[in-house]
């Protein structure tokens, strides 16, 4: 995997035109003042708990005694699993805060920006090749840098996208998710398949 193939799935995993809606509910009820402020404090909390698993993410692996074929497929079927969530929504939020508090880490930062997802997808790029870690730090950092830039502008882009198209790029986006699981899936088997032969 290549640094743009990285940028992308990690990008498609953060999913900042689907976590729009969320961000711009929760952060309603702040002082419009603060709300900007709020806002890059949480996407660089969310940064760094991100950075601490892709550089962790070896250690914790070895720890745990995990070989890469069996991290790749459960990570195959977690990003399953999410693009499913984009492609069929379901009904319901995001579980709010009492109008006028201000969030911090939780829920804007984790699970919203650094979910489980990413965190699991970034201790397997870690695991996969450990001689790449720039590499993937810069993919970390462009995807997150996109994500933070379309959150920021969060009124923007809900104006020229609307409900509508928000929803059909969330979906699109989580049918090329949907493609690279399935990859990641096949690629673990086949490693698998490979080792016991």
């Amino acid at each position: 995997m290549d640094i743009l193939s990285a940028t992308v799935m990690l990008f498609l995993i953060m999913d900042p035109l689907g976590n729009l809606p969320i961000f711009a509910s929760i952060l309603r009820h702040i002082d419009p003042k603060k709300r900007r402020r709020v806002l890059i404090r949480e996407l660089l909390i969310s940064l760094g708990i991100m950075l601490i698993f892709l550089y962790a993410g070896e250690a914790m692996l070895g720890f745990l005694g995990l070989r890469t074929e069996s991290v790749s497929i459960a990570g195959g079927i977690i990003l399953f699993l999410i693009a499913i969530r984009m492609i069929f929504p379901q009904p319901g939020g995001v579980v709010g805060l009492a109008a006028g508090e201000e969030p911090f880490i939780v829920p804007l930062a984790i699970p919203l920006m650094a979910g489980p997802s990413i965190l699991a997808t970034l201790i397997l790029l870690a695991h996969t090749d450990s001689s790449r870690m720039t590499d993937w730090t810069i993919a970390l950092i462009i995807s997150w840098g996109l994500s933070a830039i379309i959150l920021l502008f969060n009124g923007l882009f809900t104006k020229v996208l609307g409900e509508k198209g928000l929803s059909a790029v969330e979906r699109l986006m989580g049918m090329v998710l949907v493609m690279i699981s399935v990859q990641m899936f096949l690629d673990g088997i086949a490693k698998y398949l490979g080792t016991t032969a």
